[in-house]
């Protein structure tokens, strides 16, 4: 009977403690999902040095054969690495399967290329692509990843418009394509499991998907993709359910697998710094909305940046409130440290006087007062760095928003555009207006506004800058133009974008080509070096 009273306290201490020990191994995770974002440059390298032995082999091919089987490598190395890239060996596969005149090699490069165009956000471009495949000619199993993907492009398609009367469409034929795969699939099979976990997924079966995507994760030879796929499969089900903390340390340890296997075709880290953020980790949360953001811009999965791009700037200036408080706690800090020096000094004074030894007091106060003034000019030099520092995030967050609201309107200008000529028929039309988007001129109009923001946070920058030079290396301005491209990649240093890889990524250009643009300025300065870049930052806003 006492027993029994005491059991209804115990569940409760028992779901807290598991609680508890649930958000100590996500709080490990998250420690260790950041440092492999430390070292994702490594990953990365590896991936490539991987497919330069690919690309020197495939110089080397004696036959058509030869290169089809090195091409369908480099394509598997690229296809969650760089859509440019995969697009480019897909196209080279199909142009080999041609020449060989084999029509089993001709569907699987189109289904190559179909899966591309998908992950790029192109599913109307997907759907014709396999559609062009004679599914009769092709084996079971590549049957079964052609109705998988047919699938994916109608559900992606759904998700994407977000609209009813077109989702009612989409939905029942991604359904029917699974179904048409489930028929020929081996039951219990890998493939089985993956067609029956999708459509659990968009019938709201949770309780089956769970138990398919449980099975799949536990099963052998899973490759670090499928596991990053399944998993964030899993994580849905369970935010979906409400555990939240299982759905989470899913999504951790799917961001972790993609960064070590280099895969950037990828949504877990989106989905985490989402979750993340719901949970109130801004920190964090920033931390991977911007891996995400990165990931998806070098993919080039347009679909994705668009998606990103609605919480980003959400999630952003969350963060620099937080860091706004933590500015304001050192206010406070700095102020009460302040007073005990005072109050320190003050108790000094009272001793000596006491000792009568005023000599030994003057000399005391004239240190106290040395020091107070010392404590004013640097608290003076901070107030002047914040107040820079707040004029630059007030200017880089119009900028942020007013660039990201022309562009968000552009992008519906032109989808608008695109579906009114797909919905008349005029595809002509449909494809000159794609072909007709220039963006070198949009890259130039980004600058021109960049330029016009940072000359009117720091007018005098372009005089400062050439007095680091003697008058016959001064930088000269391009007719036409307010910064010429070694001012800009400083301008960005100036506003405090140092990473090389990032600058290289606003710009355009590649990672030499900014090293060869900072070395060359450097070497013609008459400021050392080392201390050149320091000498950019020390030049003020107004």
């Amino acid at each position: 009977m006492k027993l029994t009273k005491h059991i209804p306290l115990f569940i409760v201490f028992l779901f807290f403690s598991l609680n508890a020990f649930s958000q100590s191994l996500n709080d490990s995770l998250l420690n260790e999902l950041n440092l492999v974002l430390q070292k994702k440059e490594i990953y990365i390298e590896k991936k490539q040095e991987r497919i330069s032995k690919l690309r020197n082999q495939s110089f080397g091919a004696k036959n058509h054969q030869e290169q089809f089987k090195i091409y369908e490598a480099l394509y598997e190395e690229y296809k969650s690495f760089s859509y440019d890239s995969s697009y480019n060996y897909a196209k080279k596969l199909e142009q080999t399967a041609v020449a060989l005149n084999d029509p089993l090699r001709i569907a699987s490069a189109k289904m190559k290329m179909g899966f591309t165009l998908l992950s790029s956000g192109m599913f109307k471009e997907t759907l014709e692509v396999l559609n062009s495949i004679n599914v009769d000619i092709i084996p079971t199993e590549d049957k079964i990843a052609y109705y998988f993907l047919k699938s994916r492009s109608y559900f992606d398609l759904a998700d994407y418009n977000r609209n009813p009367d077109y989702t009612n469409i989409y939905n029942p034929k991604g359904i029917q394509c699974i179904d048409s795969a489930l028929k020929i699939a081996k039951p219990n099979s890998t493939s089985y499991l993956e067609l029956q976990g999708l459509k659990d997924l968009r019938t709201g079966d949770y309780s089956g998907g769970e138990k398919v995507y449980k099975a799949l994760l536990d099963a052998p030879n899973l490759t670090p993709h499928q596991f990053a796929i399944n998993a964030c499969c899993l994580s849905f089900i369970y935010e979906s359910k409400g555990l939240e903390e299982k759905s989470v340390r899913l999504l951790i340890q799917a961001a972790i697998t993609d960064l070590q296997s280099a895969t950037k075709e990828t949504v877990a880290s989106y989905k985490l710094a989402d979750l993340l953020y719901k949970k109130g980790d801004i920190t964090n949360a920033y931390i991977y909305i911007k891996q995400a953001m990165d990931e998806a811009t070098f993919y080039g999965a347009l679909h994705r940046q668009v998606k990103i791009s609605n919480i980003l700037p959400i999630i952003e200036a969350q963060w620099i409130n937080q860091i706004e408080h933590q500015k304001k706690l050192l206010y406070i800090y700095s102020s009460i440290i302040t007073l005990l020096v005072v109050f320190v000094i003050i108790f000094a004074v009272i001793i000596f006087r006491q000792l009568k030894k005023i000599r030994l007091a003057d000399a005391i106060i004239k240190e106290a007062n040395i020091n107070l003034q010392q404590t004013n000019e640097a608290l003076e030099e901070v107030n002047k760095k914040l107040s820079i520092a707040n004029t630059i995030k007030n200017e880089y967050i119009s900028y942020y928003f007013n660039i990201n609201s022309v562009y968000i309107e552009k992008l519906e200008n032109f989808k608008t555009s695109i579906d009114k000529k797909l919905t008349s028929k005029r595809y002509d039309d449909a494809i000159r207006a794609v072909n007709s988007l220039n963006l070198e001129n949009e890259r130039h109009e980004l600058f021109n506004t960049f330029d016009n923001v940072f000359l009117r946070l720091f007018p005098d920058f372009i005089s400062k800058f050439n007095s680091f030079f003697k008058p016959e290396d001064e930088i000269q301005i391009p007719k036409g133009q307010q910064l010429s491209t070694e001012l800009r990649i400083f301008a960005l240093i100036r506003m405090g974008i140092h990473d090389n890889d990032r600058i290289s990524k606003i710009l355009g250009y590649s990672v030499n080509t900014i090293y060869a643009y900072k070395n060359r300025i450097k070497t013609k300065s008459i400021i050392q070096n080392d201390e050149f870049e320091d000498r950019i930052m020390k030049i003020e806003a107004v």
